[in-house]
């Protein structure tokens, strides 16, 4: 049901991505192609790794991720960039399934933490989160440099 993902599956990767875009309202924002992804998924130095869930021999979910790294503990963590689970297949556990698997890569490899960002509106995912024993971190407030900004800055 939940496996790492294979290039052959980084046009079903990018369908998904493009999907929770589209559910997060943000659809043109999406600017990754399919030579992008299998670069940075597959490639001779890959910093980002995939997990596909599979229902009845299709992709129907993914999750994205990256290591990040806690200079107080002293460890990696896992940082999830995306979850996603097609609208027709949830309910099935595909979300948990690959939260779970998340999280045992973590518990394997002496990381202590996963970590994502959720919006704000997204009530559905804030409560099934919850539910896995996941908690907020509200003293923490994410910034961003992108765009035109991190031009300037980069050249300043």
């Amino acid at each position: 049901m939940i496996r790492p993902a294979a290039p052959g599956d980084v046009p079903a990767i990018l369908r998904l991505i493009r999907e929770l875009a589209e559910y997060e309202r943000a659809l043109h924002e999406v600017k990754a192609t399919e030579e992008q992804l299998k670069e940075r998924l597959f490639g001779d130095d890959p910093r980002v790794h995939a997990l596909i869930a599979e229902h009845e021999g299709r992709v129907a979910g993914f999750a994205v991720w990256f290591l990040t790294f806690s200079t107080w503990n002293g460890t990696h963590g896992i940082y999830l960039e995306d979850l996603f689970v097609d609208p027709d297949v949830r309910g099935h556990g595909y979300g948990k399934a690959l939260l779970t698997e998340l999280a045992r890569i973590a518990d394997e490899r002496g990381y202590e933490r996963v970590e994502w960002a959720v919006l704000g509106w997204n009530k559905p995912a804030i409560g099934f989160y919850e539910s896995l024993g996941a908690r907020p971190q509200d003293e923490w407030t994410t910034y961003r440099l992108t765009g035109d900004a991190l031009t300037k800055a980069a050249r300043s």
